[in-house]
């Protein structure tokens, strides 16, 4: 299921290619999604704990966000950061899918809502059937107490614009 609207939004678009995002917001949106992944990768971890590659992919994220890496390296390690995640149970294989949505940020800024969808199926998926609400309620908050402020209102309207399209993880 693509989690990228057909149509893109403008104000998730960078300035140079057209849209109205400045770097410094596309940047912090990319921090805000590693930090949403930061949350679950334990998950990963804990499944996995030899593989390093969706560690790696936010260590190349921000990298990316201090300019040390060009965006086609930051978005190929995507795909690494998604490898890892097959045939792992449902919290690993999110949280590892999670971080290659925060490493593709760099290419399309709207990933970042990717990151923070994959990151609240993670939790949902390891928590017991009773807790998975509550639980998907209580990552979703805590991922918007991390939005810088004033992007707060642009990922609360992307989340509620996108929310069937991801899976209805932002829904209240």
């Amino acid at each position: 299921m693509p989690i990228l609207p057909t149509e893109r939004d403008p104000r998730l678009i960078t300035v140079r290619r057209g849209g109205s995002l400045t770097d410094e917001d596309h940047r912090l949106l990319a921090e805000w999604a590693a930090v949403c992944v930061e949350h679950v990768l334990p998950l990963f971890e804990q499944a996995a704990p030899g593989d390093t590659r969706p560690r790696d992919a936010l260590a190349t994220c921000r990298a990316w966000i201090r300019g040390e890496v060009p965006m086609r390296v930051a978005h190929q390690t995507a795909f690494v950061a998604n490898a890892a995640g097959k045939g792992l149970p449902d919290p690993a294989r999110f949280a590892a899918l999670a971080a290659g949505q925060a490493v593709a940020v760099a290419h399309v800024a709207a990933h970042d809502l990717g990151a923070a969808a994959y990151a609240i199926r993670a939790v949902q998926a390891a928590a017991a059937p009773d807790e998975a609400e509550p639980a998907r309620r209580a990552e979703r908050d805590w991922q918007r107490a991390q939005v810088p402020p004033h992007l707060l209102p642009l990922v609360l309207d992307d989340q509620r614009r996108r929310s069937a399209i991801c899976w209805d993880v932002f829904d209240d």
